[in-house]
């Protein structure tokens, strides 16, 4: 697979990398099962990608114990990035920035993905009651300390409401900038797909000018790019997509005409090529410091996302997801 590098620091990943989350958070919890989680692991990183994305939130600490059962095993094979900064409870989130938990948090993270060094250790959400400078320079104490080889941060806006997408990213880009005066960021993690592009606006350029990585989440919006989803057909109450307004049954139909024009572009490039694939070509296309990280859960999922790195798309091709029409949410 390509390799591309990320920050400064000139870290090499596979141009695709695997997320984590579903195989433990956040979707359906009755078909997640740890031993094929593992499997599908192996598969991606038998195929090139490097870059395993987690957070100890995830499980919560369950993902991190499953990926640790690879490591053990392949570390020199992987790239690991894992987050801090959020706590779980029943029923909520919170954000916790204080230096001391994060210096705890890394060496439980550690523990958990039985590994001495994080690849990448990033922020997930700056806690609003300590100053994010503090946060970031006891991350930065886990570099010193070689816990830690590079530091990231995830975006705080995930998605355009209903006020419209101006300014989406503004809180994002002035928490890099301060940070960014306490230790070097090598790369920020946001949503960027066919139907969530706008972090192309601004925050994709502030990466590409001060040679930051971007890591691109959700590249394939939630698994509805890939076209394997029947509008109507429910989530459990634990996925996170039966609370998400572009999953309604009316607007996952409304946005069809989205996963039709990426199958027709698949078509030209083969039989066997997908609009999954298509999807992440596209997010691949949008500069060489970008790095999809496609969530999986199963074998074939893994290998599929990592062989689009092989697709080449025309200048046709991205005309035409270009004028595909804007995703629709149920605020719409």
């Amino acid at each position: 697979m390509e390799r591309r590098t990320i920050g400064a620091a000139a870290l090499e990943v596979g141009a695709i990398g695997l997320g984590c989350m579903p195989m433990s958070w956040a979707y359906t919890g009755s078909r997640q099962r740890g031993d094929e989680s593992v499997r599908t692991v192996h598969a991606a990183l038998d195929r090139g990608s490097t870059l395993l994305d987690t957070a100890d939130m995830y499980g919560p600490f369950t993902n991190e114990l499953l990926l640790g059962r690879v490591l053990k095993e392949r570390r020199g094979d992987a790239f690991v990035s894992t987050k801090c900064g959020l706590l779980v409870g029943e029923q909520h989130v919170v954000a916790n920035g204080r230096p001391g938990y994060v210096k705890r948090a890394c060496d439980a993270s550690l523990r958990r993905l039985q590994t001495d060094t994080i690849d990448l250790y990033q922020l997930h959400r700056a806690d609003p009651e300590v100053p994010v400078e503090e946060t970031w320079g006891a991350m930065a104490e886990l570099v010193g300390a070689g816990k830690v080889r590079a530091l990231g941060l995830c975006a705080v806006g995930a998605r355009a409401t209903r006020r419209g997408r101006a300014g989406l990213h503004a809180g994002t880009i002035r928490q890099l900038e301060r940070v960014q005066q306490v230790f070097p960021v090598s790369a920020v993690e946001a949503e960027l797909s066919v139907w969530s592009p706008e972090a192309l606006e601004t925050l994709l350029p502030w990466c590409e000018a001060r040679g930051v990585g971007f890591l691109a989440a959700m590249p394939l919006g939630n698994g509805f790019l890939t076209g394997t989803l029947t509008p109507g057909q429910g989530f459990e109450p634990d996925d996170l997509r039966a609370r998400h307004p572009r999953f309604t049954a009316e607007m996952m139909a409304a946005n069809q005409p989205i996963v039709v024009g990426l199958r027709r572009i698949a078509a030209r490039h083969g039989e066997a090529v997908t609009p999954a694939q298509v999807a992440l070509a596209w997010v691949l296309s949008r500069g060489r410091h970008v790095v999809p990280v496609p969530g999986a859960k199963r074998e074939r999922w893994a290998a599929e996302n990592a062989a689009a790195a092989e697709l080449r798309l025309t200048d046709r091709d991205l005309a035409e997801i270009g004028e595909l029409p804007r995703a629709r949410g149920s605020w719409d």
